[in-house]
């Protein structure tokens, strides 16, 4: 009759053994708490690792579009560049080669002015120096030939 004592009764040996399994119910929930909290870091760490991979990735891809319309800007640019300048230089080679011959024009305006005051003054042995702001004559006749030299000073 030992289990009938009353210290050591069955109710004592049910309460303590209750006990015991609260304990160890108790104690597992601990752990299991523990896990859940450990696996709810792991899940978050994972999840910023991804998260940081993610921008990254669109990070370095918005990284190489702007790359990309940089070098087209500056391609378009250049082209621009380099068509004004074809433009800006055949507008200068038209200028001069305009001027050129206006310049030809005038001489031989000139000359020809030149020419017809030679055959005008027809005067035997004499010498005669004409000079404009442009032109400077000279001629002479002799004998049965004229012979007459112009010097261009500016044009």
């Amino acid at each position: 009759m030992g289990n009938n004592c009353c210290a050591c009764g069955p109710d004592v040996y049910i309460i303590e053994t209750e006990k015991r399994k609260e304990e160890r119910l108790l104690a597992k929930q601990q752990l299991l708490e523990k896990k859940i909290k450990s696996a709810g870091k792991i899940q978050a760490w994972w999840r910023g690792t991804l998260v940081r991979r993610t921008l990254l990735v669109a990070a370095l891809r918005a990284w190489m579009i702007q790359c990309w319309w940089r070098t087209v800007m500056q391609r378009w640019t250049q082209k621009r560049k380099q068509t004004l300048l074809k433009s800006y230089i055949i507008q200068e080679q038209a200028a001069v080669k305009l001027q050129s011959w206006t310049r030809m024009w005038q001489c031989q305006q000139h000359y020809c002015r030149t020419c017809n005051m030679v055959c005008v003054l027809q005067a035997p042995k004499s010498c005669l120096a004409l000079q404009d702001d442009r032109l400077q004559l000279q001629y002479e006749v002799t004998s049965n030939q004229l012979q007459f030299h112009i010097e261009i000073l500016s044009i």
